[in-house]
């Protein structure tokens, strides 16, 4: 992706997330749309990992180099937004202790203020109160647990989606309840992993959806997953996908 001009608004770096690059353009081509119409100059530094699968294997000296670059890339932009409550969370929540003690400390500091996860930003920063989106079916959202606990996102997206046209949203049991990926979790434990995602995918397929959404690529991934071994109809979809009305994509875990 590249740097993206837009209006007279705040200057927003798009912090892209690993999985989105690699696995999911679309989301961060959503995203910018959606950061656009909200009325912001939207830019794509050159950017790396945020360093959170270091951080979480307890490579703190990995962690660390890989964020270093970061904080150069993310400097001089107003916000800094991810599609991704676990990259969000990861400045937000870590970088601070990542770097305590050291002469980038502060710096660190002031962009885990800027920092915010999409729908959030969106929400209760940029105000928006509605949206230019279609989407007919019944989709289901599930709540991240980096989301929920690290980037302070529950009833964001969840007013967002209110205001897409010809959606309708089924709550889940139990919405709240990792769905087993947790980065390294997933390798490290898989046979505990598969069986979280199971009862996830129940609690989804309970709800009679169309379609699961969250804004968390390893969860969306990690479902899809399970939901195409099952042989399931449910669609999986980044959130910003919808909320962009781009949704002719093939779903996530689909060929195309």
């Amino acid at each position: 992706m590249t740097t993206t001009p837009s209006g007279d608004g705040p200057r927003v770096a798009l912090l892209v997330t690993c999985l989105v690059d690699l696995f999911r353009p679309s989301v961060g081509f959503a995203a910018v749309k959606l950061l656009e119409d909200a009325g912001c100059t939207v830019e794509v530094p050159l950017q790396s990992c945020c360093g959170q699968p270091a951080y979480n294997s307890g490579d703190r000296a990995g962690a660390l180099a890989v964020a270093s670059t970061m904080l150069d890339a993310l400097e001089g932009f107003d916000h800094v937004v991810a599609p991704s409550g676990s990259c969000a969370g990861m400045v937000i929540q870590h970088y601070p202790e990542l770097f305590a003690g050291t002469p980038r400390e502060a710096r660190a500091v002031a962009l885990a203020a800027r920092t915010h996860e999409l729908t959030r930003f969106l929400d209760e920063v940029m105000g928006v109160r509605g949206l230019e989106a279609h989407f007919a079916g019944k989709v289901t959202y599930h709540d991240s647990c980096s989301c929920l606990r690290e980037s302070g996102t529950r009833e964001q997206p969840r007013r967002l989606l209110a205001m897409v046209e010809g959606l309708e949203l089924a709550e889940a049991a139990d919405r709240e309840v990792c769905c087993g990926f947790g980065g390294t979790f997933a390798a490290k434990f898989p046979e505990i992993s598969t069986a979280m995602v199971a009862d996830k995918a129940d609690r989804l397929t309970e709800t009679g959806a169309d379609t699961v959404l969250a804004a968390d690529m390893g969860c969306l991934m990690n479902i899809a997953g399970l939901l195409k071994r099952r042989g399931s109809p449910l669609q999986v979809r980044h959130v910003a996908e919808v909320l962009a009305g781009m949704t002719d994509k093939p779903a996530i875990g689909e060929a195309g």
